[in-house]
């Protein structure tokens, strides 16, 4: 004879996989954690727009600075690591499909190879940071290569830059030619007429200062997704053991998802910085208006 409340029993006590004690079902617990994905990635978006008002203010007052800055940064290497991350978006979306397949390999495999486009992104930064520091460009004093000549007698050539107290160095002949000409044209703002010439004559201590600027803000926004973009590589460490364990399948893979939500922030956050840092203002010092 079949015994009613002994079935009851098993089936108040069965969980589907995945399913946490506090919620009461899988449908429950999916939308509990999209809202809280949700809600941290608009803070996020909150943090980084303060930052990207912080840079279009202060180049609406000094775009000439600006400019000469964004040239002054590897628009290849910055474009390849667009590029790269877009490769890992489409990885780490097909690592999302194959969890809901229940297909435990082709997840893990897409998991590495996301795991090795954001390492590549990391290593391709680190040269860029070398550059900076190499040719004092870092705005924090004390972070830049110390030079200094091998002869205090000898003539420095072109492009040969001391800097023995390892300060933010700044050396542009042709940058401050198209300031010259963009004043005699009347291309500059206001600010830029305040900020770049001392009783009419060009100030190199002032076109520095506000090109050191842009450099504060290149450091702190690719810096902090920088950042970002290990915490995602952390991320993806520990969902690559879980997903090697065999814990997700069409009936669970919210982590995956939320991951690869994470993961697509941090890459579309990359998409704005690269146009506004790398591209925006070069054409001045190509011969543009």
């Amino acid at each position: 004879m079949v015994n009613v409340n002994n079935m009851a029993t098993h089936e108040h006590d069965y969980h589907p996989p995945g399913l946490q004690h506090q919620f009461e079902d899988m449908k429950q617990q999916e939308e509990s954690v999209a809202l809280g994905m949700w809600a941290f990635l608009v803070q996020e978006i909150m943090f980084f727009g303060g930052l990207f008002t912080a840079y279009l203010v202060f180049r609406s007052r000094y775009p000439m600075a600006f400019a000469a800055g964004s040239n002054h940064l590897d628009a290849f290497l910055g474009g390849l690591n667009t590029l790269v991350l877009i490769v890992s978006s489409l990885t780490m979306a097909l690592t999302v499909y194959y969890a809901q397949k229940g297909k435990r390999m082709m997840q893990v495999w897409l998991i590495i190879l996301t795991m090795l486009f954001g390492t590549t992104f990391l290593v391709v930064k680190y040269f860029e940071y070398s550059d900076k520091y190499h040719h004092g460009l870092v705005p924090v004093t004390g972070l830049n290569k110390r030079t200094k000549a091998a002869d205090p007698n000898a003539p420095k050539t072109e492009g040969t830059y001391v800097n023995t107290r390892s300060e933010f160095q700044w050396h542009d002949e042709k940058g401050d030619k198209i300031i010259l000409e963009a004043r005699e044209k009347g291309y500059l703002t206001p600010h830029e007429e305040i900020g770049y010439f001392t009783n009419g004559e060009l100030d190199n201590n002032k076109v520095r200062d506000k090109v050191r600027i842009f450099f504060w803000i290149y450091f702190v926004m690719t810096g902090l997704h920088a950042l970002h973009m290990i915490v995602g590589l952390g991320i993806m460490m520990w969902l690559l053991w879980t997903a090697w364990r065999g814990a997700y399948s069409a009936d669970y893979y919210s982590p995956v998802e939320m991951s690869g939500l994470y993961w697509h922030f941090v890459d579309i956050v990359w998409i704005f910085l690269f146009p506004m840092l790398y591209l925006l203002g070069r054409h001045f010092l190509a011969g543009g208006h």
